[in-house]
């Protein structure tokens, strides 16, 4: 704690525990700061950096950012993070990605490009960008018989657009009412926004070789949303966390359809993740082959990476047989509203057929 000494003039002097109070003006009086922790606390891994107010104003903006983190926390995102709205850092890699990569059917990732790099079009007066990062289930979702879907999917559970967006929207209102001028937007792969880019920025986390966000301490199993606020209060100064990947290439080594080809390269058309999902078409044989008993996502490059801790899975979804003889009602009903979703059944038929048929035999738990 520093103490710091002010000479009172017209305004109210606010202590630290937020109780204001009207001294005689003209009288010098001892205040105590503290150090603000402006970013986050996670299991295993304590950064702090200091806030310091440059001067002593009648809004506590200083104290907002360390409240506003607080309540994040409270809502259960395990880290948090601040940057100002302005190019990000790596636009230009992705501009340079996006146009040596074939996209698939994953295009619209090239349009919007003048909002990617100038984020402050996506809200008029944008003042600041916050990063949130939420945690999801390190055990895998599986099928009595033995399949299974990318870790995020979280099938009991509604989609994480809808209950993320609900997160985002309770720390927005915190915010108008303290800022009531002030206006938000919840951003969750829902805006042509470089979001892992801010997130690295923001000093929450750093991107791995796999181009996964890595937050110290947790991992990468985890999703990401950015508020986006016109409300102006002091943010917590920021650089990003150094690439702690170092020599390590398990993701690379690991990727099962060689998608990863390089660090921070990825081939989109190869990638298990856009097959089963985002590809309209019907993912071939020989994709499938690599697929294993994975009928939906791809947590492979996860997986082997050193940061992330794996749980046993968890037999949490429909049998297969179940999910080939359901109708379109059955599936609305059973996962209309879980990420599931976004590929249809149609999608997750085909996807398991494929794998029923290269294989030829109903696979085991844990094979």
């Amino acid at each position: 704690m520093e103490r710091i000494y002010v000479t009172v003039q017209r305004f109210r002097v606010s202590a630290v525990s937020g109780k204001p109070f009207n001294p005689t003006p003209g009288l010098e009086i001892e205040v105590c700061v503290q150090n603000i922790t402006p970013l986050y606390a996670i299991n295993h891994e304590v950064l702090t950096k200091s806030l310091m107010p440059q001067s002593v104003s009648k809004k506590p903006t200083a104290m907002f950012s360390k409240e506003l983190i607080e309540n994040a926390l409270k809502l259960g995102f395990i880290a948090i993070g601040f940057s100002r709205p302005n190019t990000p850092l790596h636009f230009k890699k992705f501009v340079k990605w996006i146009n040596e990569v074939e996209m698939g059917d994953i295009s619209y990732l090239k349009r919007h490009l003048d909002l990617r790099k100038e984020p402050k079009k996506l809200l008029n007066g944008l003042k600041v960008i916050i990063s949130l990062a939420y945690p999801y289930p390190a055990s895998k979702p599986t099928t009595p018989d033995g399949y299974s879907a990318a870790r995020y999917t979280t099938p009991q559970e509604e989609d994480y657009h809808i209950r993320l967006r609900g997160l985002g929207k309770q720390l927005c209102l915190f915010i108008t009412e303290r800022f009531p001028e002030s206006r938000c937007r919840v951003c969750v792969d829902s805006a042509p926004i470089l979001e892992r880019s801010f997130a690295s920025e923001s000093g929450i986390g750093f991107i791995g070789k796999n181009n996964m966000l890595i937050v110290p301490g947790y991992g990468s199993y985890c999703f990401l949303v950015e508020i986006l606020t016109t409300a102006t209060f002091s943010i917590p100064s920021s650089e990003p966390i150094e690439n702690r990947c170092y020599s390590c290439t398990k993701c690379i080594d690991s990727c099962p359809s060689g998608a990863l080809k390089a660090p921070f390269c990825l081939d989109v058309s190869k990638c298990l993740s856009y097959l089963t999902i985002e590809h309209k078409g019907t993912v071939d044989k020989q994709a499938a082959k690599k697929m294993g008993s994975v009928f939906f996502g791809c947590d492979a490059c996860q997986e082997v990476c050193p940061f992330n801790k794996n749980e046993p899975p968890v037999v949490s979804l429909p049998s297969t047989d179940d999910i080939l003889s359901m109708e379109e009602v059955d599936f609305t009903s059973a996962m209309g509203k879980t990420a599931f979703e976004r590929a249809g059944l149609k999608k997750l038929k085909q996807n398991i057929s494929l794998i029923v048929a290269v294989h030829g035999l109903k696979l085991e738990i844990g094979k």
